[in-house]
């Protein structure tokens, strides 16, 4: 795995857990061990390190059936041009995760009891949704319990995966942290085999952020065809607009040049397909997704294929109350090529009523970001 520029430039927090990260070598897990005993003996029972999904969901639900119900989304059959090409389909899930210590420290979600932000409740909540959906691909942001919880538990359930924290990662300066949170991206072993992975710190005008991008290169174990996939979370807040288009010019660039490398015809757009998930911070017309959405590399939003004219991005991916106000915009996206990925299917949105008037998170939902999930096929090589 090749590493771009992830450096440690934060305060003492920061570059102590850089010195320990790159010190310290982590095992290996092994096929019996256990998680740490708060994960494995809160609640009732012991979760413990599952290979069968069913079983885990069944302790997680267990855990969780006294919360009120999750809510009940649809998978929506978009594809009306015809036959995939051979090799099946594949699943991929986006998701901001909210990081714990943001949270409970430093997000101030007002309407959100502080009960319902607590990890024993929260680990739970966001397994049952991974489980539930059980993607071969999945994007995750805000991740700070990355080795002591997912990384250890989906790779008992098949899952490889690769990890890149923020170097001025702010979940460091909130008493009791795990650490810095970043992107993770997960693939199912049995579905994809690994051929290239990088880890990349944003640039913006050469200069380096605190954005981060972790980019591989996948091969469909059941059709031959490879797949590169990125997830990221781009800056936030209003007024860093410029920032954002120029982080995500940046990546851009890093992905032509990873799917030119594993491109035999020197053809990106053809023969290497693209899947993009992240938290971009950013509203649909903003200037980073029409930067996406003009590149070169024939990129489309998967959720538009929700609307009616296929063409429109949901109301909303987030939905949350702050001490400044209520929230509600469409800041997540799944961004595929479209001349050689097709859109199967798509997890619709919930409903206003379902997520209630205290917004997210909440008691049924772990994170102020909803879940995005679609099922891609390959199209046919001309």
């Amino acid at each position: 795995m090749e590493t771009v520029m992830v450096c440690p430039m934060g305060g003492g927090a920061t570059r102590l857990y850089s010195a320990l990260n790159h010190t310290q070598a982590l095992p290996e897990p092994r096929a019996n061990s256990t998680l740490d005993n708060a994960f494995c003996k809160e609640h009732r029972g012991s979760i413990v390190r599952c290979s069968d999904p069913e079983e885990l969901l069944r302790q997680c639900e267990d855990a969780l059936r006294d919360r009120p119900p999750r809510f009940h989304r649809n998978f929506i059959h978009v594809n009306q041009e015809g036959n995939s090409a051979p090799g099946g389909r594949f699943r991929v899930m986006q998701w901001n995760i909210l990081a714990q210590a943001l949270g409970e420290g430093l997000d101030s979600f007002v309407q959100c009891p502080l009960e319902a932000l607590s990890w024993s409740q929260r680990k739970y909540l966001i397994l049952e949704e991974i489980l539930t959906h059980r993607p071969h691909i999945l994007c995750l942001q805000e991740v700070d319990h990355y080795f002591d919880t997912f990384q250890p538990v989906l790779a008992e359930l098949g899952y490889s995966s690769n990890f890149c924290p923020k170097p001025w990662s702010p979940c460091l300066g909130v008493e009791g942290n795990n650490g810095p949170d970043g992107c993770a991206l997960f693939y199912d072993q049995s579905e994809f085999e690994l051929l290239d992975s990088v880890n990349i710190r944003l640039s913006a005008m050469r200069l380096p952020t605190n954005q981060v991008s972790v980019v591989t290169m996948l091969r469909s174990r059941g059709s031959g065809r490879c797949l590169c996939v990125a997830v990221t979370h781009l800056k936030a807040r209003a007024g860093w607009e410029w920032l954002r288009s120029a982080q995500g010019s940046d990546l851009l660039r890093h992905l032509q040049n990873l799917v030119q490398k594993h491109s035999p015809n020197s053809d990106p757009s053809q023969d290497v397909p693209l899947l993009v998930c992240g938290d971009f911070n950013a509203i649909p017309s903003e200037e980073v997704c029409r930067r996406f959405t003009t590149s070169l590399l024939g990129l489309d939003s998967a959720y538009k294929k929700l609307s009616q004219d296929g063409s429109t991005e949901p109301e909303f991916t987030t939905w949350k109350i702050r001490p400044s106000g209520e929230c509600c915009s469409t800041l997540d996206y799944i961004w595929y090529a479209k001349d050689s990925l097709r859109v199967e299917t798509v997890l619709d949105m919930p409903t206003e009523e379902q997520i209630g008037p205290n917004r997210l998170p909440s008691f049924n939902y772990p994170s102020d970001h909803l879940s995005l999930v679609c099922d891609f096929s390959f199209k046919e090589n001309e």
